[in-house]
């Protein structure tokens, strides 16, 4: 009997292709729930409609969209990066610590999925109905899939069962289908050799983002081996953060050889070889380009995206994360908001550190006259990627504010955004604190004084719960292929070369002045990953690769000297998320600061607990149930 295949996309195609037909011959209609596994891949559109399920399904820890336990905004609101201005999610700034569970994947769920890739593997293979072009690409596309969830549980988990066949339920012996943990190195082997086994089969066009390409092989190819690389190298450091066995833990002797897999990877994109990719540049104000490389699906930078659709697939990270006042629908906003601890990071376009000048060298307050002086001259990355006070969206200024400063320094404000009340000898009311914050404890407005820019949509309608989204989520870019070449080549012992391809990002920026080889360094290469890959899902990857997370996330409290020192050195401590609000001065017996505006360092009331990440953390628990089905799995290390 032939085995059948149901697959809610492929139902949805079958049943647009029967259409409608007359009561009299609804008995004779067979069903068309299921296809049999013959008729699919005699079809090469219905054997892309499993394909399209298999991308549709893979795994990353960052993304737009989520789903209703875990919206894509959330999983950006932590390490201190940002704060989550929701109230079923201040859990995340109140905690201390996290599980040993965190950040995994279902094991099972990962399981079925590797199956399911694994048999569409073997149909597609056994077809003798397709063409050869349609199954070769096909084929080509199944094992980058399967490859890359295989990297995202590696990311995880370290070693895992490497299973490269559909398995089937024994009826007597199930010990024939358990199997052990593969060796960390040897998933990342498996990760580098899939993709330059499949990357001649897929093609070098950059017009192809959403589906897999030559690039998208080389560029998963070039990430899993800085990756290990780095894994080998640092994690000598942390010698307790390993098992005998290898499944997890890499040799630092395999360091080297990992890094020139990445670096000659890199240069392959660089050189135009999979496609003509490049550094999006729409010329006109650099801030502006550089957030909308976002939202331009056709930009010459992406290289492999998550694809969103009207009529289909959209998401709802505007609705969650967009100003409270410029909202398509007023309620839904604001959840997403950036840290000063992440905004002191962007750099002076002298190429220098400095803090943002809130006092002068008495401890008095500077005065500004317009809300952005503060920020003027800085990376422009930063009014890119952070929706700034008086910033614009959709064309019109956010009103982010926290209250008026008395000439006697006392605030006046409110715990209702956008609330009036009358000054100090005057009778008419006046707006004492901003409509979009910040306000203490308010959910939906800013906490931090700033609202997230990066991936937000400016389109009409997009904010709405009904429309939402279709941007594009970008996993893999040209510019991260550049700072993946930098960093291989200043592991190498080519800081020459780090300089050249990092100062080709940093010059989008507004950084003009080229870093020499004796400029970079390990701190250098940290916080430029920081600061370009911001909310694209890479912070939480880098800091565990580099073994940097138990020192970053130490557990003990943030205070304001730590955000405003030690800028741009890689394992500044960094535990909870501040915020930078600024106060409009009421002080009409001094015309000289009256009316200027002041700018205070302020933490979250909300902002109780402290990020503390333990040996533990550095690898995600495998469960006791996935332990108890298959016993050949070895725990993690420290937990």
């Amino acid at each position: 009997m032939k085995k059948l295949l149901s697959i809610t996309a492929i139902v949805a195609v079958v049943l647009g292709l029967t259409g409608c037909k007359k009561d009299s011959d609804f008995l004779n209609v067979q069903p068309t729930t299921f296809l049999t596994t013959d008729q699919v891949f005699s079809d090469p559109n219905l054997a892309l409609t499993v394909l399209a399920d298999l991308y549709n399904r893979q795994e990353d820890i960052s993304s737009l969209d989520g789903n209703s336990n875990d919206p894509g905004w959330r999983s950006f609101a932590d390490f201190s990066e940002s704060f989550p201005s929701e109230n079923g999610s201040s859990y995340i700034v109140q905690r201390t610590g996290w599980p040993y569970g965190q950040w995994a994947i279902d094991w099972s769920t990962a399981y079925t999925y590797i199956r399911e890739v694994n048999l569409f593997l073997e149909r597609d293979s056994a077809s003798t109905q397709l063409a050869d072009a349609d199954k070769k690409r096909f084929y080509a596309e199944g094992r980058f899939l399967r490859a890359m969830y295989y990297f995202e549980l590696c990311k995880r988990y370290g070693g895992v069962p490497l299973i490269l066949h559909s398995l089937t339920l024994p009826s007597k012996d199930i010990t024939t289908i358990q199997f052990p943990r593969a060796k960390e190195s040897d998933i990342y082997d498996f990760v580098i050799s899939e993709a330059e086994a499949v990357k001649a089969d897929l093609p070098a066009d950059p017009a192809t983002k959403s589906r897999a390409s030559r690039a998208a092989a080389v560029a998963m190819e070039c990430r899993a081996a800085l990756y290990a690389a780095s894994i080998a190298k640092y994690g000598a450091s942390t010698p307790a953060v390993s098992l005998p066995g290898g499944e997890v833990g890499i040799p630092a002797s395999k360091a080297n050889d990992y890094y020139t897999k990445a670096l000659n990877a890199a240069k392959e994109i660089i050189a135009g070889t999979d496609g003509a990719y490049s550094l999006y540049n729409n010329g006109g104000n650099l801030s502006d380009n550089y957030a909308n490389l976002f939202i331009d699906k056709a930009s010459a930078e992406s290289i492999y995206y998550e694809d969103f659709k009207t009529g289909g697939k959209v998401h709802s990270f505007t609705t969650n994360d967009q100003p409270y006042s410029l909202s398509d629908e007023g309620g839904d906003a604001g959840r997403l908001d950036p840290s000063l601890n992440l905004v002191e990071q962007y750099e002076k376009l002298d190429n220098t550190f400095a803090p943002l000048a809130t006092v002068d060298g008495t401890n008095n307050p500077i005065y500004y006259t317009n809300l952005q002086d503060i920020f003027a001259g800085r990376d422009a990355r930063l009014a890119g990627t952070v929706l700034l006070p008086d910033g614009l969206y959709k064309g019109k200024k956010v009103d982010i504010w926290a209250g008026y400063v008395l000439g006697d320094g006392s605030i006046v404000t409110s715990d209702e955004a956008g609330h009036t009340v009358a000054l100090p000898g005057t009778q008419t009311k006046v707006q004492v604190v901003g409509t979009d914050g910040p306000v203490n404890g308010l959910e939906l407005r800013t906490q931090s004084g700033f609202y997230i820019r990066k991936y937000i949509d400016p389109a009409v309608g997009s904010g709405r719960r009904g429309q939402g989204s279709t941007v594009a989520f970008i996993r893999y870019r040209y510019a991260e292929v550049l700072l993946n070449a930098a960093e291989a080549s200043f592991e190498l012992g080519h800081p020459d070369d780090a300089a050249t391809y990092m100062n080709q990002v940093r010059a989008r920026a507004g950084l003009t002045t080229p870093l020499a080889a004796g400029d970079i360094t390990f701190d250098r290469i940290v916080h430029e990953r920081r600061i370009e890959l911001a909310f694209e899902g890479h912070i939480l990857f880098d800091m565990k690769r580099w073994r940097l997370a138990h020192k970053v996330w130490d557990g003990t409290p943030t205070s304001v000297t730590d955000i405003k020192t030690n800028l741009g050195v890689a394992g500044t401590h960094s535990t909870q998320p501040w915020g930078l609000w600024p106060y409009k001065v009421y002080n009409p017996t001094d015309p000289t600061t009256n009316g200027k505006w002041i700018f205070r360092e302020t933490k979250p009331a909300l902002a109780t607990g402290y990020n503390k990440f333990l040996f533990g953390n550095y690898y995600s628990q495998i469960s006791n149930d996935a332990i108890a089905a298959n016993p050949k799995l070895i725990r993690q290390p420290n937990q």
